[in-house]
């Protein structure tokens, strides 16, 4: 009896020994592959909006598909797809008093597709976040554009001598509207981790562009500033390969 305890107490340790190499090598398993989502909206500025901060009045719907490859514990790259809508009406601005004369508006569908560098700020990407991290990210991108404009309710008679604005219109009205247009968005954000795998996020980002026809006007309006656009979200990261871990098994002998 003595020898086959022996025996099994040899044997539980060769055992443990095994599922603790397991477990040692589990535990550095380093995640490489996150996706995610996240719902929000876009927010126009440009000629349309007296708003310094954009045109907050009439936000347009807008959502985030992505996936990150972690490259090390600070840094990722993130491949972005958003989609929304850009709007803006001078109906709803009464200051100054010519934005309701002109009564431009527009709507415009947009779809973009960008890269992003992310950075971690603590550099924590592949630790457990148990505390707020904050990231922030910049990049490069391509938006495709389907845009509406109007100018139907404009006093012609308020703005009988404006004649930069009228033949500004005159040219807007028959200048082509841009379909794809390229976009440099950077912005910040915050994750925190719920459960092993899925954490919570939150970003606001803002999107340089080399372009004045976003919103179907320049010349009648402010051709010397392009327009450019914010999209404010919150969402879902689920990260792949997370860590875990292997108990040994109670040995009875």
């Amino acid at each position: 009896m003595k020898v086959i305890s022996g025996k099994a107490f040899v044997i539980s340790l060769v055992v443990c020994s095994v599922f603790n190499s397991a477990r040692a090598q589990t535990s550095v398993t380093i995640p490489k592959h996150e996706i995610g989502f996240s719902l929000g909206m876009f927010i126009y500025q440009g000629d349309l909006t007296p708003e310094k901060v954009g045109a907050f009045k009439t936000p347009g719907f807008a959502f985030n598909l992505f996936y990150n490859r972690l490259l090390s514990r600070s840094f990722s790259l993130r491949t972005n797809l958003a989609h929304g809508k850009l709007l803006a009406d001078e109906a709803n601005y009464k200051d100054p008093e010519w934005r309701q004369q002109r009564s431009f508006w527009f709507n415009a569908r947009n779809t973009e597709i960008s890269e992003l560098l992310v950075w971690n700020i603590l550099g924590n990407n592949y630790g457990e976040r148990k505390i707020v991290s904050p990231y922030i990210f910049g990049g490069a991108g391509i938006a495709s554009l389907h845009i509406n404009r109007g100018w139907k309710n404009l006093n012609y008679d308020y703005f009988v001598n404006d004649s930069a604005m009228l033949n500004g219109l005159a040219i807007d009205s028959v200048h082509t509207l841009p379909g794809t247009i390229a976009v440099i968005p950077v912005g910040v954000g915050v994750r925190y981790s719920i459960s092993n795998c899925l954490s919570i996020m939150a970003e606001a980002s803002y999107r340089f562009t080399f372009n004045d026809y976003i919103d179907g006007f320049s010349q009648s309006a402010n051709p010397n500033t392009n327009d450019h656009y914010s999209n404010y979200s919150v969402g879902l990261i689920y990260t792949f390969g997370k860590k875990t871990s292997l108990d040994c098994p109670t040995m009875r002998y």
